[in-house]
């Protein structure tokens, strides 16, 4: 009679249940933490990165080092700042610069000016680069093409060629001294190109796919801009938003030739109002002036930064 008991394995040798695994073969190992790299590997790579951020402060000094002066000198008397040996901290700070900013000329109603200008020329270059690089990437016409190129010409215009020929424009409509022309010949003119170039190119390496799914949906073309495109853009437009903000809040020379009054003035024509007496600038107060100024640009780049980067990225996709 045969027994029903399986003879124990030889020792050995691997029973039937317990076939032979291989030295090294972890397949069917149970997981477990992961190893880490040897204390000398995560010495050499922390030190690594400590050396980079290093690396990387030394080359940031000569563009922060003028913020980091306008600033601090801005809390100096007008001797201290003239001294021979400069401070990189004023011995004795003092905001009265601040104080004689606002009571010199009308700073704040200067500021507002400035500040309701680039916004306003803001939005409404967005909106109209977003509506031209649109039809430019997506919409079919004769001649698109040459069109585009003709509008590209733009960027090659400097604005010194064609202020003459608008300032007398502007004149004959009676809009001397009036933030009209500071307003719409910025978004409807050449300083928009560079924003409708970005928003063509963030179009057209936009997927087809989706505008073919609002017209399913019955969606005509404005929906499909307003509803899918134009949310889909964020990054576009918020380097569009930078550049156009900074641009109109550090106009020179259009509001030289348009303004006449103090109380018209924005912020690049009232720093330089800051003089004494004999014609000499006020150098403390100018740059309390200058610091308050840049406020505003640091803001708009603070929150908009990620959009600013990823709009760069997406307008050089397609061609």
């Amino acid at each position: 009679m045969k027994s029903d008991v399986m003879p124990a394995p030889a020792p050995g040798r691997p029973g039937p249940s317990a076939p032979a695994v291989p030295p090294g073969d972890t397949r069917d190992a149970a997981p477990g933490p992961a190893r880490r790299p040897p204390l000398g590997v995560r010495a050499r790579r922390g030190l690594t990165r400590w050396l980079l951020v290093l690396l990387l402060a030394v080359l940031s000094l000569p563009f922060v080092f003028p913020t980091w002066w306008m600033a601090t000198s801005s809390l100096k008397p007008m001797s201290e700042i003239l001294r021979r040996v400069p401070t990189i901290w004023p011995q004795d700070p003092s905001l009265e610069a601040y104080g004689r900013v606002f009571t010199l000329q009308p700073f704040a109603q200067q500021y507002w000016n400035s500040l309701y200008i680039a916004v306003l020329v803001t939005l409404g270059t967005m909106l109209v680069a977003a509506m031209a690089g649109y039809a430019f990437a997506r919409i079919r016409f004769p001649g698109a093409n040459a069109l585009f190129v003709l509008v590209l010409v733009g960027l090659l215009v400097p604005s010194e060629v064609t202020i003459v020929p608008l300032f007398r424009i502007v004149n004959s409509l009676g809009l001397i001294n009036t933030h009209w022309p500071l307003i719409v010949i910025p978004v409807l003119g050449a300083p928009a190109v560079l924003a409708v170039f970005i928003m063509r190119q963030f179009f057209l390496g936009l997927p087809t796919e989706l505008e073919e799914a609002g017209r399913i949906d019955g969606l005509g073309r404005w929906g499909v801009f307003w509803r899918i495109a134009l949310p889909l853009s964020r990054s576009a437009l918020g380097a569009v938003a930078i550049f156009t903000f900074l641009k109109s809040w550090n106009l020179y020379l259009e509001p030289i030739v348009y303004l006449s009054s103090k109380e018209n003035f924005t912020l690049p024509q009232a720093l330089t109002q800051y003089v004494d007496a004999y014609g000499g600038p006020m150098w403390n107060v100018q740059l309390a002036a200058t610091t308050l100024t840049v406020l505003p640009v640091l803001a708009v780049f603070l929150l908009a930064q990620k959009q600013f980067v990823q709009g760069l990225a997406h307008s050089g996709l397609k061609g």
